[in-house]
């Protein structure tokens, strides 16, 4: 290698300049010429066989030239990376700006970079937020009303759906005939009641492991505190997580935010497909395109790809590596499914 330009461009990305010295390109020709030789069937000869004058003539320079640009830069492009301590993501363009047989294998390679990083104060910026949750918020209460609230949501996803529209329809043509009734209880609700599932020990037995009313309401009171301790972690996190982007300061590549907005769109589409429904004939509802969910989910994809960067940083900074054994159940169950 005699030359290697490194031209930084915007977004993360770098194009690389340079050149492989004649004598080291040339090596690469009988190499090419045999991978090319073995593909090739030339009348009177079996595959890989034939004489090199009669290859060439069949196959030409150029197509050499080519299968030896290739070989070449796949060998010293990782080297490349690994001397200049390039960072590299995603596939290379490649450009040949010079190919000639006794000449030097000229080039340029772009690519997109790892960008760097600026990490704010995270560690006083967390413990800041942290310090601004009210003892009111973290003394989390759960009043009876939640609880009869939920149990009531319970019931009613129990309920025969057909039954209860049979009955509020009922009550409709009731309510028409008995004008005079109306200081009394929403019969509607009382028809939708009448057909809830009763509340008694077989009814909490049949939901999960739980002895009678009393045990599943005290079970049910902790996970509904539970869940609005969960709630204020997870609200915490997000206003930790927002603060530290907002602090940090990141070229985010181009290459990272496409991939993040392909990721959403194929959970849309992947959500889609499981209702039953064509992509193709939502977008018509939607009166939209591909290009036009793209650009939509263009910021979504920036802020995913921003995260993950920081994240990824933090866990450096703070020599955070992952569980092997866990990491392996992970990989595990991703090609499983």
């Amino acid at each position: 290698m005699s030359k290697v330009k490194i031209n930084k461009l915007p977004k993360s990305e770098i194009e690389i300049e340079g050149e492989i010295e004649a004598p080291v390109f040339e090596n690469y020709w009988s190499r090419a010429l045999k991978i090319l030789g073995e593909k090739v069937e030339i009348d009177g000869f079996r595959k890989g066989k034939a004489p090199e004058a009669v290859l060439i003539s069949k196959i030409g320079d150029m197509r050499i030239l080519e299968e030896m640009a290739e070989l070449a830069l796949s060998e010293y492009y990782p080297k490349i990376l690994e001397e200049e301590k390039i960072d590299a993501i995603g596939r290379p363009e490649i450009a040949i700006t010079k190919l000639a047989r006794n000449n030097p294998l000229s080039f340029k390679i772009k690519t997109s970079v790892l960008p760097e990083i600026q990490l704010g104060d995270y560690k006083n910026t967390a413990k800041k937020i942290i310090s601004k949750v009210t003892r009111e918020e973290k003394e989390v209460g759960v009043t009876e009303e939640e609880i009869e609230q939920t149990i009531m949501d319970i019931r009613k996803s129990r309920a025969p759906k057909k039954h209860v529209t049979e009955n509020v329809e009922s009550h409709e043509h009731k309510e028409k005939a008995k004008s005079s009734e109306a200081g009394s209880p929403d019969a509607s609700n009382e028809a939708f009641r009448e057909e809830l599932p009763e509340m008694n020990d077989e009814f909490v037995q049949a939901l999960g492991p739980f002895k009678d009313i009393a045990d599943f309401k005290a079970k049910l009171k902790d996970n509904i505190k539970l869940e609005k301790e969960n709630s204020l972690k997870e609200k915490t996190r997000l206003k930790i997580v927002e603060k530290i982007m907002d602090e940090s300061k990141i070229d985010v590549p181009e290459l990272l935010i496409n991939t993040e907005v392909d990721k959403i769109l194929y959970k849309m589409e992947s959500d889609i497909s499981q209702m039953g429904l064509k992509f193709e004939d939502y977008l018509k509802h939607l009166n939209k395109t591909i290009e036009d969910l793209k650009k939509d989910f263009r910021g979504d994809g920036e802020k995913k790809a921003k995260l993950a960067l920081i994240l990824n940083k933090i866990a450096e900074v703070e020599k955070i590596v992952a569980d092997e054994e866990a990491l392996e159940k992970e990989i595990a169950h991703i090609l499983e499914h």
